[in-house]
């Protein structure tokens, strides 16, 4: 499960992501509690709208962030980038505490912390596999999300008491300090370790190349639409939290603790995905399954107690389908087309927030959170049966051949790119080989089953 942390570098990566993921969930609890409470009177639509400036970039930006993942040093890149986030963070404490910050104001820094994100995420998503050879990817992914997740359990509990202890403001500020974390990281590591990159050619860096790699890809496809319905509808959690809080009675300390119960999930749901040696597919469809079923339970559960309970189950299915879908798209791409690919993957998934936040927001003030959150399940199912139906559509699934009402899975066929520079030779596991920067041309399947 932890073998990944046996490599130098990633141990330190770990460890500098586990510090600054915690204060950056602090800084999301402070920031949308701010908006909501101390911005506008109880406004779930202006919260939908400073995560749709948040998320926006991604989706915008996933073109040139992309580019300048595979283009450019990523450590780099990272050291500009994480510089950037903690001086925006800087900025929104010292303007709370100076009690001078206003809703446009905070929209604004919203999108420059989107547009600085933009370029983040896909040379930090990528950046991982330059950490650890292929054979650890799966496992670095997956504990990378647990880092995400562990962050995720403790930065909204002490977010929510240190709003209540000391301000908004000073929320913002010490997760503006725990950015160094991240960035003695990136100092320190041992650059000789770092897996040596895959460029493209020069001329050949384009967006379009990674649109086209992808477009080749059915299995690719499927894993796009699933992740855009449930980010789009199902993960604004922000939202959800924050405004089934209110109509619990609770204050600050219980929009927390909502929070808190929805890492308890993730955090599980993480590890158990760090001990599987490869991403499956069938396992991410089995998990947005899950999400909407308990998603729609959550729309009507009477007490508080209930729905913190249900939301452990949510952050659970939650985090499984994201790790699978995240792991099965690093270590299945073209290593030479992985930051692109990444980029429309992240701008999909976090893009897909702009169009859904405002929606499920405006849901929740005209009909009410349980009717916003009922919305999100249903999105998901929805999900699950996109993905289930390609499945059978696509032939894997099908009647054993020993009869009966028995039915098998076929394992999803490999890719085998032909190519001078790296040749491939097709995997025998449930994931699609390694690629180069050569165009896709596609195999015959081969009849192996699970």
């Amino acid at each position: 499960m932890f073998r990944s942390l046996g490599i130098f570098n990633y141990r330190i990566w770990f460890i500098g992501a586990l510090i600054s993921n915690i204060g950056a969930w602090m800084q999301s609890t402070a920031q949308d509690w701010v908006v909501l409470t101390e911005l506008t009177n109880n406004d779930a639509t202006a919260v939908g709208f400073t995560m749709a400036c948040q998320f926006g970039p991604p989706l915008v930006l996933a073109g040139v962030a992309g580019s300048i993942a595979d283009r450019f040093d990523r450590r780099k890149v990272l050291l500009f980038t994480q510089t950037m986030l903690g001086l925006l963070s800087l900025l929104i404490g010292v303007l709370l505490l100076l009690d001078v910050l206003t809703l446009p104001m905070m929209l604004t820094i919203a999108l420059a912390i989107g547009v600085t994100n933009a370029i983040d995420n896909p040379a930090r998503q990528a950046f991982v596999s330059d950490i650890v050879n292929r054979h650890n990817a799966s496992n670095a992914i997956a504990l990378n999300s647990t880092s995400f997740n562990m962050a995720r359990l403790i930065g909204p509990a002490v977010g929510s008491l240190l709003l209540i202890a000391m301000g908004s403001g000073w929320v913002f500020i010490i997760n503006a300090a725990t950015f160094a974390a991240m960035l003695l990281a990136l100092i320190f590591m041992r650059k000789n370790e770092l897996q040596p990159r895959v460029k493209p050619k020069r001329g050949a860096n384009k967006m379009a190349d990674g649109a086209r790699y992808v477009a080749k890809r059915p299995d690719l496809i499927v894993t796009f639409v699933m992740a855009f319905l449930i980010g789009a509808f199902g993960m604004n959690f922000p939202i959800f939290a924050s405004t089934m809080a209110l109509e619990f009675g609770r204050d600050a300390d219980g929009y927390g603790l909502l929070s808190s119960t929805l890492a308890i999930g993730s955090l599980t749901g993480a590890l158990l995905a760090a001990r599987r040696s490869r991403a499956r597919l069938r396992v991410a469809i089995v998990a947005i399954g899950g999400f909407g079923i308990f998603q729609t339970l959550a729309a009507f559960t009477p007490a508080y107690l209930a729905y913190a309970g249900v939301c452990i189950l949510v952050g659970f299915c939650t985090v499984t389908f994201m790790t699978t879908a995240n792991g099965y798209v690093q270590t299945t791409t073209d290593p030479a087309l992985r930051g692109r690919v990444l980029a429309l993957y992240l701008a999909v998934t976090m893009g897909s927030t702009p169009i859904g936040a405002p929606i499920i927001g405006w849901i929740a003030d005209a009909f009410g959170a349980r009717q916003a959150i009922f919305t999100g399940g249903v999105a998901s199912i929805v999900a699950c049966g996109i993905g289930a139906g390609w499945l059978v559509f696509s032939g894997r699934l099908h009647r054993a051949d020993t009869g009966g009402f028995k039915f098998e899975l076929d394992e999803t066929r490999p890719i085998s790119i032909i190519t001078e520079a790296m040749p491939q030779v097709p995997s025998t596991d449930d994931t699609v080989s390694l690629a180069t920067s050569a165009q896709p041309v596609l195999k015959a399947r081969s009849n192996d089953k699970k």
